[in-house]
């Protein structure tokens, strides 16, 4: 289905696939499987991949359009990426509106990504349980349940699990461009 979605978003955009590698730094090979649905992308790959095709990483979790407002906790879409030690779990009804919110799931020790990655939109970021480290351009910061942290759009940022249990936090991202 992710793959899917990325062939389809591609060439809507009428980028062929070594346009997208150059535009990711990953192989035409593998993402010709990821889009042939034969391998999973990491978070890592998936995030690069969406900035190149200038989405939110949870515009692939899109099924249908819905217009209920109503998220209801056991019908959250979720994203977890093979191999992946970190789960979002989709807090708002769509992805067609001002501000996505997100529930991240990191395991301890893991990172979200492999480097520091920007995104459009601005962000605040609410640790809910355990502790999280968090680089925001040149600086680094650690935040313990209850802490919240502000990432302005384009700033590089990066997050760890800094403790020894589940690191639990949502992510609120405002004005997120969906379409180029």
């Amino acid at each position: 289905m992710i793959g899917k979605k990325i062939r389809e978003k591609r060439q809507e955009l009428g980028m062929s696939l070594k346009e997208l590698e150059e535009k990711t730094g990953l192989t035409r090979g593998f993402l010709s499987q990821v889009e042939r649905d034969i391998t999973e992308p990491s978070i890592s790959s998936l995030r690069k991949i969406a900035a190149a095709l200038d989405v939110p990483i949870f515009y692939f979790l899109m099924d249908e359009k819905t217009h209920d407002p109503v998220v209801r906790k056991d019908s959250r879409r979720v994203l977890n990426v093979q191999d992946s030690e970190l789960t979002l779990e989709m807090l708002s009804p769509e992805l067609n509106r001002n501000i996505q919110m997100v529930i991240g799931r990191l395991k301890p020790g893991a990172s979200d990504c492999d480097e520091p990655l920007v995104h459009v939109g601005e962000e605040i970021i609410l640790v809910l349980e355990g502790q999280m480290r968090i680089s925001l351009g040149d600086f680094v910061y650690e935040l313990k349940e209850g802490d919240s942290v502000y990432c302005h759009e384009h700033i590089p940022h990066k997050i760890w699990n800094a403790g020894e249990k589940e690191l639990v936090y949502v992510s609120a991202i405002a004005n997120v461009s969906i379409l180029p």
